[in-house]
Formats: C-alpha cells, structure tokens, sequence
C-alpha cells in the first residue's frame, strides 16, 4: 500500500510537476522518512539529532554525513551538550581523517555508528523510565 504514491510520484508528466512537492513529502510521510519536529526550538534541535543518529545507527545515512551535520547544525545550537560529544568526537576525526592515523576510515565509520546507536538507546532507555 505505502508504495502507491512512489509510483505516482514516478509516473508524473512534466505538466504535473507542481503536484511532485507535495507528493514528494507524501512518499517520505508513507515511507516514515518525514521528520516532524517539536514546536520549541531547542526540543527540535534535540529531536533532530536523534532522528540523524537513528539513520546513522540503522545504516540509512552515511555516518560522515550524518555527524557532520550533527556537529555542524545541533551541537553548535544547543552549545555543544555532553550527551553530543562521542558523536561530534566522531565528526571531527571523520572530517579530519589521515592515513597517517594508524586506524581506517572504515574503523571510524563504524565507531560513528556504534556512538549513534549509543545515543538512540540512550533516549529509548529515558523514554521507557518515564
């Protein structure tokens, strides 16, 4: 059922573009892709980062891309919050990255994931003693 609009949104004439926005946001809604963020904007923020480490923690997003933006868009906006270090940590070292190192790419990609997954259980643990 949830595929039903993808196949619209791929069958779209270009005399139908106006409609593709709105039928855009339909797919990702359909697909659970669409971030709803709270009103207050330090919530948001806070919600915004577990979406991100949730895509990173399940593979949907690069790592790299994911705790950069982390670092770069939230951390930085909520003041660099202890509960962000380990994955703005891993920004920095994915960002900076040398051979010289000693320790893969590959290595740091899989330590952003495992801080990510930490971060997301973290809040699942929070929300569950609630």
């Amino acid at each position: 059922m949830g595929n039903v609009s993808l196949a619209i949104l791929a069958g779209l004439r270009r005399n139908e573009e106006p409609e593709a926005s709105a039928l855009f946001d339909q797919v990702l809604e359909e697909l659970g892709l669409l971030f709803h963020p709270p009103a207050d904007p330090r919530a948001a923020k806070w919600a915004m980062a577990y979406w991100v480490a949730g895509q990173i923690a399940d593979g949907t997003l690069d790592p790299t891309t994911g705790t950069h933006f982390i670092w770069a868009d939230i951390a930085y906006d909520l003041s660099y919050p202890e509960e962000l270090e380990p994955l703005v940590h891993c920004a920095h070292n994915l960002d900076g990255w040398e051979e010289s190192w000693g320790v893969s790419f590959e290595e740091l990609n899989r330590e952003a994931v495992e801080a990510a997954k930490q971060f997301v259980s973290k809040k699942s643990a929070a929300e569950a003693g609630s």
